[in-house]
């Protein structure tokens, strides 16, 4: 099954432009651009209009002040910064997110300084007024435009996001000072359309796969500071997989962010190719089941990357006594084992969210150690969410350095957590789970994004996951029933002072603390021994108490995932060994 609701080509910008201005009316004209394109394509494109005797200068529409330090002030010796940037009452911070990670990229030996100006949200180029103090005393003024627009979004939500920008004047005085519909604009515009032009049927499962494969001619630029890139290609992927599952949201009267909603599998592939034309192709087609390439497998405990489908079966399959099975939308099995013992019994889970995948590897390793205890007692299910696990490996070949987001939920398209009780697919491992074992401790083991989240077309940040947009270190979400709130922070405790003996963890966390407080304001966490940790009472879990790790994970490779995996594998076991030692309120069945 294949239908194509969209095949789109849309000519460049920068390419639209050379022409535009590259005849004999412009010469001596100075012209200044902003576009979504990177550094290689907008130096050409000024070149060009070089020969033709335009002095131009194309500078990027997303993240400007970041491109600034980049291109214009590199590596001059810098003693301090004092930037000034735009305040809008519609998003106070967005200008001071947007500038991250630039207290990283000038080091902690460059004084930094931010300080807010009110302005109304306008369709107009914004101002960052910087000041750079260079370490012999010289003083330097700037000022960095950052074009905006003002807009109703998918959603009727009014939205300030970063757009294209033309200012031009002639040689005869003639002006253009206004907003440019660029071609990354364009394309994500089209593709929105198109969705949300098309008949859906009234009920949920409106697809099994939606597909969007973009093709943008530009890269990624690495960052010299905790694995930071800035990727367009990134940025459109999770615009479009948030932005389409918003509107189906709306579409069923659902609040924005209700994870409940069941549209289906919606796939933003993004790929990048020099030289070509930017492209979109929309299609309905059938959920992905065919087999992927499969990787070498690797030592559990030295694994550098996240682990192929096949060694993760291989692995569980040598763990416990008793299989327990459920099973996804596209029929592949979530699959758990029980090992029975005279221990409290734990429950060990991962990959509920399947872009996050050091649990995984620190689930499987703490399991492997616990079984070789006699009277241990515990259920693993290292690989909650097959469909989504499957989906990530698909579009970690193409793009291993993104954050995936579209492989977050399963492939109906719902978090499994906001499954209901009783069904048959993957909420339903976990029931099963406690049903044999009478687990009193759920081990839920996350991740989050490793370096920056942006939605660049439609606010800039995250709608819904706002405390996520920037990385700030490994931390702890105890959730506890009703009676149990002196267990849960006293196992927390215990938790976090294990945690702290691990010197490249807090070292993690200290860095990427730092970060977040120079680029978000005041940390809004408790943090105990370098660990940052909330407390929450919840009634409705399925066990009285439920530890929920969140590390940075997303993302990284080598020595970092070896970090995040071991650091996984010593919260399950230390959380483990202090719950058998909790004076619990109540006896459990």
């Amino acid at each position: 099954m294949r239908k194509i609701l969209l095949e789109q080509t849309f000519q460049r910008s920068v390419d639209a432009l050379v022409a535009e201005y590259g005849g004999p009316m412009a010469r001596d004209g100075l012209l200044e651009v902003w576009v979504f394109d990177d550094l290689a394509s907008r130096r050409e494109a000024e070149r060009e209009l070089a020969r033709h005797g335009v002095r131009a200068h194309f500078r990027s529409a997303y993240k400007p002040l970041v491109h600034f330090f980049l291109e214009d002030v590199g590596d001059q010796p810098l003693a301090a910064v004092v930037v000034r940037y735009p305040s809008p009452t519609l998003s106070p911070r967005r200008f001071l997110l947007e500038a991250y990670p630039l207290a990283g990229l000038l080091g902690a030996g460059v004084t930094l300084t931010w300080e807010p100006v009110a302005v109304e949200a306008a369709t107009t180029c914004y101002v960052y007024e910087v000041q750079l103090i260079s370490t012999d005393g010289t003083v330097e003024k700037h000022s960095v435009a950052v074009p905006n627009r003002l807009h109703r979004d998918h959603v009727d939500i009014l939205q300030l996001s970063p757009c294209g920008w033309v200012n031009w004047c002639s040689k005869a005085g003639e002006r253009r000072d206004e907003p440019l519909c660029t071609d990354y604009e364009q394309l994500f515009k089209s593709a929105m359309e198109v969705v949300m032009g098309s008949e859906w049927p009234v009920e949920p499962l409106l697809f099994e796969e939606l597909n969007l494969r973009v093709v943008l001619p530009c890269q990624d630029t690495t960052l010299a500071y905790g694995g930071e890139h800035i990727s367009l290609a990134e940025g459109l992927h999770e615009d479009l997989y948030f932005s389409l599952l918003e509107y189906f949201q709306h579409c069923a009267g659902l609040p924005l962010g209700d994870r409940s909603i069941q549209p289906g599998q919606i796939v933003p592939e993004v790929l990048t190719r020099l030289g070509a034309e930017p492209s979109v192709i929309v299609t309905l087609q059938s959920l992905h089941i065919s087999e992927l390439p499969i990787p070498p497998d690797v030592p559990l405990d030295k694994a550098d990357r996240p682990l192929s489908e096949s060694q993760i079966n291989t692995q569980i399959k040598a763990l416990g006594q008793r299989t327990l099975c459920s099973h996804s939308r596209s029929g592949r099995q979530v699959v758990a084992r029980y090992r029975p013992g005279s221990d409290r019994a734990v429950l060990i889970s991962a990959a509920q969210h399947a872009n996050e995948t050091s649990g995984i590897v620190g689930a499987l390793r703490a399991a492997a150690e616990l079984d070789k205890h006699a009277h241990a007692h515990f259920v693993i299910s290292p690989l909650e969410n097959p469909d989504g696990y499957h989906l990530r490996q698909r579009l970690a070949a193409e793009q291993p350095s993104h954050m995936h987001h579209a492989a977050r939920y399963t492939a109906f398209g719902n978090d499994l957590q906001a499954q209901p009780l009783g069904g048959g697919f993957e909420h339903a491992i976990r029931e099963r789970a406690i049903e044999c074992s009478s687990a009193g401790l759920h081990v839920n083991l996350h991740g989050y994004p490793a370096h920056e989240w942006t939605r660049p077309l439609t606010g800039y940040i995250p709608r819904g996951f706002e405390m996520w947009t920037i990385p700030k270190g490994f931390f702890l979400i105890v959730r506890y029933r009703e009676g149990w709130q002196q267990q849960a922070r006293r196992l927390l405790e215990e938790v976090i002072q294990d945690l702290a003996n691990i010197p490249e963890l807090v070292a993690l966390n200290r860095r990427q603390v730092a970060a977040f407080e120079a680029h978000a304001g005041e940390f809004d966490f408790s943090i105990l021994h370098d660990i940052p940790y909330l407390l929450i009472q919840d009634n409705a879990q399925l066990t009285p108490l439920m530890l929920i790790t969140e590390y940075p994970d997303e993302t990284v490779y080598g020595d970092a995932f070896t970090l995040a995996h071991e650091a996984q594998r010593a919260t399950i076991l230390s959380a483990y060994t202090h719950y058998q030692r909790l004076e619990l309120p109540l006896e459990l069945p």
